[in-house]
């Protein structure tokens, strides 16, 4: 089946120099304000990221490659985008950032403009936040796992939030459905090639396919759920507007019910569960 991109969905290529771009804030879903890339690099290519203006994420979605900035030589290795913890570096303006790529990997790179500068600081187990909502909810089917790795809580200098979500297969995110001003950004990825979903912004409908992205306007219902056999990871990417940054979900009150509901054969989630559900 043909997927065609249009202005809240799309279906992006790596060129053949291993460079995708997802948005950018001048012709390619400007609206997302930020500046989104997924690197492909072949192992052994050692290369560097500079950016005098904006601060910068830099996610290793599969592989293994060596971060380096400043005095510090890590190294990051991740077999598949559901299989190990994931590793993030977010650094400020102006900050040097030289990659080695251990194996062939897969990059993400989150950028927007921001005049602060703070310390580089690398996500790992040790530092992400990782939640899992939609326990004891709808027989299992919304329950998945939310891995923050910086939003305005702990990270109150930056412009930005990012994190991952991880759905066991034939499951639900982003549900009930709930949508917030700021636009949003997601950037797919399953286990298995074919695997595949639906993305849903108000009333419109999109397959979700590997490495494909949704660019969610602000203002739109935007649930998510992927097909049995397939789990799915997902990459969240918000930009935070000046003096408002994002803090809030406000559910359709057509389903706002379900906030309240809970399996009779299933153990009431405790504060944190399901009651505080946020992606």
């Amino acid at each position: 089946m043909a997927c065609q991109s249009n202005d809240e969905f799309g279906y992006p290529s790596f060129d053949e120099h291993g460079v995708m771009p997802l948005t950018n804030t001048t012709d390619l879903y400007p609206h997302m304000l930020q500046n989104i890339t997924v690197l492909r690099k072949k192992q052994g290519e050692d290369f560097a990221l500079l950016h005098p203006k904006e601060e910068m994420a830099i996610l290793l979605i599969e592989g293994s490659v060596s971060y380096q900035w400043g005095n510090r030589d890590v190294t990051a290795a991740r077999r598949g985008p559901l299989g190990d913890p994931a590793y993030c570096l977010h650094v400020c303006r102006g900050t040097p950032v030289r990659l080695r790529a251990e194996s062939d990997s897969e990059i993400l790179v989150q950028r927007t403009a921001n005049e602060r500068t703070f310390d580089p600081v690398l996500y790992t187990t040790k530092n992400t936040r990782c939640e899992t909502f939609g326990q004891g909810q709808f027989e299992g089917k919304a329950q998945r796992t939310v891995r923050t790795f910086f939003d305005i809580e702990n990270a109150p200098y930056s412009n930005m939030v990012c994190g991952e979500i991880l759905i066991p297969q034939g499951g639900w995110s982003s549900y009930p459905p709930h949508m917030h001003p700021h636009p949003e950004v997601y950037y797919y990825r399953f286990g298995h090639p074919n695997g595949f979903g639906a993305c849903f912004l108000d009333d419109a409908a999109y397959m979700i396919r590997d490495r494909s992205f949704a660019a969610v306007p602000g203002g739109k219902y935007h649930p998510q759920v992927n097909a049995p056999g397939y789990p799915m990871m997902y990459v969240w990417m918000i930009r935070h507007f000046e003096g408002y940054p994002w803090t809030e979900r406000n559910f359709a009150p057509a389903h706002q019910w379900l906030l309240e509901r809970v399996d009779t054969n299933a153990q009431r989630p405790s504060a944190g569960g399901f009651s505080a559900v946020v992606r």
